[in-house]
């Protein structure tokens, strides 16, 4: 079962790892194929119960507090792809010979199953930029006429979209490093790895670890592994990648491009890999006003959504199009409003120090609010390089002690106010002591380059809060 397709899945017994929003759909597809599923959760709380008992009612098996332990005669795991891999049940899988799958594995094993039109892949990963990227990509495809859908760690189940009713042309897929790890024979038609900043570590066990799981995405890559010419490790990825015969190397920049790459000339989006005589030629595509935010790092993730579009065939038309039409997320960048002549800017997705860098390169200057949990990081680098646009700094959350301390170091004469709380009310607070710091013409930057969990329940509600208290400021 793990190198060939399966076609008969009746009788099959297959253990589901994990209940979560991939495991649940994942029970049930396989039930429905006919495979004798069960499922195991470490954990046996009242959601967990409501969800065995839902499974239970199909006649699935489900072991809640127990996910340790491999189940008798198991020949396939489908894994929740945020369980780590030295977890004690994939050791006693490997000891069996059992192979291990992820959500995004099966999907991919599924597309044709029961004689569907598998539609081909354009996938994503990278540390930031791959849910923007993929959106960009999916409105492309749509401009040019193409049934497609935004799918994978977006939110939307990719065992739906290969599954579901609705017949695709092409899939924009957005893959994260976990369930890259659990997808051996994913092979995508085109794939980018947008960036590669330290995250996930602990997860991984090692950056090295962590890049080679990213890098799975160029296997088997039939048209164009896109990276990024201002990220080497990108480069090297697609260097080491096995690849279809004819594959090519495509790098998107915010320079100027060379042959084989997209970049930007004189305001305009630029390709001089998918046209004609491309030593010679370039096809413009569109202009930096189309993306929206035009922050340097959004520009980016643009170019590399052009680039797959391109590599799919789509006409440089649609590009403009599809970017004109596209809407960022909340809080990415979002302005919040003008008060006073002075811009509030809400980018609490910037839940790492490689966002929250991108963030602060996109304005002169800035009275920057920023922690909460760290995670691991540290911020000498990041504190050190945005030193020049910061006017003032504004410190909230757990682990604001570090950013401070790295302030210390490398903008030791830019004005620091550290507010010790880690209530919900701080964020008022942090507003109007940015406020006082700020003057007109400057940029109130909520970028906080930590995660959001001592203080919110997630980065949404955290960007709530700080909209609520701008508006506060404005009334």
């Amino acid at each position: 079962m793990g190198s060939q397709e399966v076609t008969n899945w009746q009788g099959k017994n297959v253990t589901v790892a994990g209940l979560g929003v991939s495991g649940i759909p994942a029970a049930k597809v396989l039930h429905g194929l006919g495979a004798v599923v069960t499922v195991v959760n470490d954990g046996d709380d009242d959601r967990a119960r409501a969800q065995a008992a839902e499974l239970e009612a199909l006649g699935v098996t489900v072991r809640l507090g127990d996910g340790a332990t491999l189940p008798e005669g198991t020949e396939l795991i489908v894994t929740a792809p945020g369980w780590q891999p030295d977890k004690p049940l994939f050791a006693a899988a490997a000891a069996a010979g059992v192979p291990v799958w992820g959500d995004v594995e099966l999907a991919w094993r599924l597309r044709e199953q029961d004689g569907r039109k598998a539609a081909p892949w354009l996938a994503v990963t990278g540390t930031n930029g791959k849910t923007t990227t993929v959106q960009m990509l999916a409105s492309i495809l749509k401009a040019a006429g193409l049934r497609t859908a935004a799918v994978g760690n977006i939110g939307v189940s990719l065992l739906d979209a290969v599954l579901g009713e609705e017949q695709y042309d092409v899939l924009a897929v957005e893959l994260s490093s976990y369930q890259l790890h659990w997808a051996p024979s994913l092979r995508a038609h085109s794939a980018a790895v947008l960036n590669l900043a330290p995250d996930h570590l602990d997860w991984h066990g090692s950056m090295e670890a962590y890049a080679a799981d990213k890098g799975r995405i160029y296997e088997g890559n039939r048209v164009a592994c896109v990276y990024n010419v201002a990220d080497k490790a990108t480069e090297d990825l697609v260097r080491a990648a096995d690849v279809e015969e004819g594959c090519r190397a495509v790098g998107f920049t915010l320079g100027a491009p060379g042959p084989s790459q997209l970049g930007v000339v004189d305001g305009i989006l630029v390709d001089r890999a998918f046209v004609e005589n491309r030593q010679k030629n370039a096809q413009e595509l569109a202009e930096v006003s189309d993306v929206r935010p035009p922050a340097p790092h959004n520009i980016a993730n643009a170019l590399a959504a052009a680039a797959l579009a391109r590599a799919y065939g789509v006409p440089a038309r649609a590009v403009r199009d599809g970017l004109r039409a596209f809407t960022p997320d909340a809080h990415r960048i979002a302005h919040v409003a003008d008060v006073g002549r002075v811009a509030y800017i809400d980018d609490s997705k910037a839940t790492n120090t490689h966002a929250a860098e991108a963030s602060l390169a996109a304005y002169e200057s800035i009275v920057w609010i920023a922690g909460g949990l760290a995670k691991g990081a540290t911020f000498d680098e990041l504190v050190a390089k945005s030193a020049k646009r910061l006017r003032g700094v504004v410190l909230i959350g757990a682990d604001r002690a570090l950013i401070r301390e790295a302030l210390a170091r490398h903008a030791p004469e830019v004005p620091v106010v550290d507010l010790d709380r880690t209530d919900t009310g701080a964020m008022l607070a942090a507003v109007r002591e940015a406020e006082r710091l700020a003057e007109p013409g400057d940029t109130v930057l909520l970028a906080p380059a930590c995660a959001s969990m001592d203080m919110f329940a997630n980065y949404n509600k955290r960007g709530d809060a700080f909209a609520e208290a701008v508006r506060e400021l404005g009334a």
